[in-house]
């Protein structure tokens, strides 16, 4: 009798399912932890915007005219890029609230992407 070499047909389309299965498991979870890695990155980036436009307030007696001026003064090494936007241009720049009585341009700033986070929240509010 001859020894049979290599798969059966079966086997590989077993094989196959077994794999299949599991990228289908896998794969949702994965595309969901980045989504929420980038929107714990953009928290962090406007956390340390906000908390470098407060610290320019408080030194300079006034807010910057806009995010480049944090990084001349050393309040920021570099503008940092929006995550889910992919550019450090798409920030969007509020005014100082009426109540600041400062001068200024950049009081507050927010991320210019569309869509909502993985909480349900819509980024342009953050």
């Amino acid at each position: 009798m001859r020894a049979s070499r290599g798969f059966t047909l079966i086997e590989l389309i077993v094989v196959m399912a077994i794999v299949a299965l599991l990228a289908g498991i896998a794969a949702p979870r994965y595309f969901a932890a980045v989504d929420r890695a980038k929107a714990n990155s953009m928290r962090s980036s406007l956390a340390v915007m906000r908390d470098a436009l407060d610290k320019y307030a408080a030194d300079k007696g006034r807010y910057p005219d806009s995010l480049d001026q944090l990084v001349q003064d050393r309040y920021l090494r570099a503008v940092p890029e929006d995550p889910l936007t992919g550019s450090a241009a798409s920030w969007v720049l509020l005014p100082p609230p009426p109540a600041a009585d400062l001068p200024g341009q950049v009081g507050d700033v927010r991320s210019g992407a569309a869509g909502r986070a993985p909480d349900g929240s819509l980024y342009a509010d953050w």
